[in-house]
């Protein structure tokens, strides 16, 4: 199928909120897909909020560890800013993956962060 929408299917890992603390967001299946885009969103920062995100990926979806760089296309940057957006593929072997937003320092930041899991075995999805 040319169309998109049969061969994506995005799921919302961290809901879109103020965050005032770290967000560690939900698991990820990708059994079944071949391939992964993580997208984070921002809003406003306020009191000069300090967040940075990551990927993290797991076998068995219960014990995470941070993607190594080699599995990225592409980079997150070391400090979010305000009303952005941000994009890495993910190229790795684990079966389940998830995003992390670490508030370093500051207030909150607006924010959502979602898995766009694509190339599905079974279309459409």
């Amino acid at each position: 199928m040319r169309d998109l929408k049969s061969n994506i299917s995005p799921v919302a890992s961290i809901a879109p909120a103020v965050l005032t603390a770290t967000a560690t967001g939900n698991a990820v299946d990708l059994l079944g897909f071949n391939s992964a885009l993580v997208s984070i969103l921002t809003g406003a920062i306020a009191g000069a909020g300090d967040f940075s995100p990551k990927l993290e990926e797991s076998d068995d979806g219960t014990a995470f560890a941070a993607v190594a760089t080699d599995d990225l296309i592409g980079t997150l940057p070391a400090s979010l800013v305000a009303a952005s957006s941000y994009e890495v593929g993910y190229r790795g072997h684990k079966r389940f993956i998830r995003p992390v937003i670490t508030r370093n320092s500051g207030t909150s930041i607006a924010a959502v962060a979602a898995i766009i899991r694509g190339n599905p075995a079974n279309m459409p999805t």
